[in-house]
């Protein structure tokens, strides 16, 4: 593991764990809103939006070094936005599920939302052509943030209603750790890609053969 990766994983953890304590032990107040697992503004929120938007500036530079995938990585570059633009938004992609329909109908809503999804991941997986380079690990985390925001959203959602604020707690502390974690991997993946040699010694497996060749315009 890239130790950039680690530190990233340490962080979002961390964080979601003090939020778990903070939605157990019920703390209010300006602290408690500061610490809270999902609520706007908060730190673990932040975190997740300021990563995803790092991801993008990165994708963006992407595109600019490399002219002969610059179509590819401007596509990750804009997903990343639009990740980073609704996390750092609230509860949008909550109020998406429940759009269908709320309490025990809110499936309507995370199915529509899922297709839409995977409408998405197959035109960036497409659009990559026959350069499996990055788009698999690119791609893949995607659909593990879009599982972690809409899925488990709505296994949240199914806690607070059937289970209780404990269950309801731990439902979300695992939905919020997905995207913290995904979010952490994707930023690291696009690192993989544009800028290897900030992440990744020189020989390691994950080092394409070519990547000194595709950092010659970085070091111009």
């Amino acid at each position: 593991m890239p130790p950039v990766a680690a530190v990233l994983a340490a962080v979002a953890a961390a964080l979601e764990t003090v939020g778990l304590g903070v939605r157990l032990f019920d703390v209010r107040g300006a602290l408690g809103h500061l610490l809270s697992m999902d609520l706007p503004g908060s730190l673990p929120r932040l975190f997740v939006a300021s990563v995803l938007a790092a991801a993008a500036v990165v994708a963006a530079l992407g595109a600019w070094l490399r002219p002969g995938r610059r179509v590819w990585w401007s596509a990750v570059a804009a997903s990343a936005v639009g990740l980073a633009a609704a996390k750092a938004a609230g509860d949008l992609h909550v109020r998406l599920v429940h759009l269908f329909g709320t309490g025990e109908q809110a499936w309507r809503g995370a199915v529509v939302l899922g297709i839409v999804t995977a409408a998405g991941l197959v035109f960036l997986w497409r659009l990559s052509g026959n350069d499996r380079r990055d788009r698999r690990r690119i791609v893949t985390l995607l659909a593990g943030y879009a599982v972690a925001a809409v899925g488990l959203s709505l296994v949240s959602t199914y806690a607070r209603i059937t289970a209780g604020p404990v269950s309801a707690a731990f439902a979300t502390f695992v939905e919020e750790s997905g995207e913290a974690l995904t979010a952490a991997g994707l930023l690291v993946a696009v690192l993989i890609g544009v800028l290897p040699r900030l992440v990744l010694p020189a020989g390691d497996v994950l080092r394409r053969r070519d990547d000194h060749l595709e950092a010659a315009p970085l070091a111009a």
